[in-house]
């Protein structure tokens, strides 16, 4: 099982480590490598969580044929952004999942 929770300090610390340009490096690499796979399953959590159901296309249409530009482009913006953060919230979710069952199988293999 995976240790945690961590505390502000011990995330900070990690945050910090990664920031590095090296460092960050390898391990883009690594999920390069990994993103169809990761990517599939990103979609498939968001689509589970309705993110990607009818009324996600009914704000899609929404936001696209508002008559006023200045609505319709701070309308697309918007929902640009809320897919953003759900994504990468749901990511973050995935790579701890990810992170956790990694660390199960180095204590199975200890």
């Amino acid at each position: 099982m995976a240790r945690g929770p961590y505390n502000e300090e011990q995330i900070e610390s990690a945050i910090e480590s990664i920031s590095d340009p090296e460092a960050f490096r390898e391990v883009e690499a690594q999920v390069a490598r990994a993103a169809p796979k990761l990517q599939r399953i990103l979609a498939e959590a968001m689509g589970a969580g309705g993110w990607f159901g009818e009324s996600h296309e009914a704000q899609v249409l929404k936001a696209a044929t508002t008559p006023d530009e200045e609505a319709r482009l701070t309308s697309v913006r918007t929902l640009l952004a809320e897919e953003a953060r759900m994504g990468m919230m749901v990511g973050v979710a995935v790579g701890w999942a990810l992170a956790e069952r990694l660390s199960e199988q180095e204590q199975e293999e200890e």
